[in-house]
């Protein structure tokens, strides 16, 4: 079982520096909502630039916030000195991305010195009156393998 406690100032620190350095996700629009040990939630607004050709957020904004999301929960549990990058994942799109913001819940499934495996939840949210509303819909599941690498 992960402990799902608060971060230490540094590691904190450490995510949030990573994710303003990744210029896909700044350009996605895509911020932390909730950082915790072996959880983190990312968040994506609506914007009419990021749909295909039906008017839906693309596939490919989804999957990199889904995969980004279980990448910080695996890099929370890592030293200093250690980060992850992906080696492998499947995603289920489960329904056309379409609502006024999403969120991705990345967490540790099993934490290992090498090897950590997550998952991550992607749902679609409604804004009602300038307040968020209650999830849409669930739009996509993951399943993702991180390698732990030397920083």
């Amino acid at each position: 079982m992960i402990n799902r406690s608060a971060l230490d100032p540094e590691t904190e620190k450490r995510i949030r520096e990573s994710l303003g350095r990744q210029t896909l996700l700044t350009t996605l629009g895509i911020s932390i909502a909730e950082l915790s040990s072996g959880r983190v939630v990312l968040d994506l607004p609506y914007r009419a630039d990021l749909c295909q050709q039906h008017g839906y957020v693309h596939a490919g904004a989804i999957t990199a916030m889904a995969d980004s999301a279980c990448g910080y929960a695996a890099s929370s549990l890592m030293p200093a000195d250690r980060d992850v990058l992906t080696v492998e994942f499947k995603v289920n799109l489960l329904t056309p991305a379409r609502g006024d913001r999403f969120r991705a819940t990345g967490e540790v499934v099993r934490s290992g010195r090498t090897l950590t495996v997550c998952s991550a939840e992607v749902v679609a949210w409604a804004d009602a009156d300038g307040r968020p509303a209650t999830p849409l819909v669930k739009v996509a599941l993951m399943q993702a393998t991180m390698m732990a690498v030397a920083v």
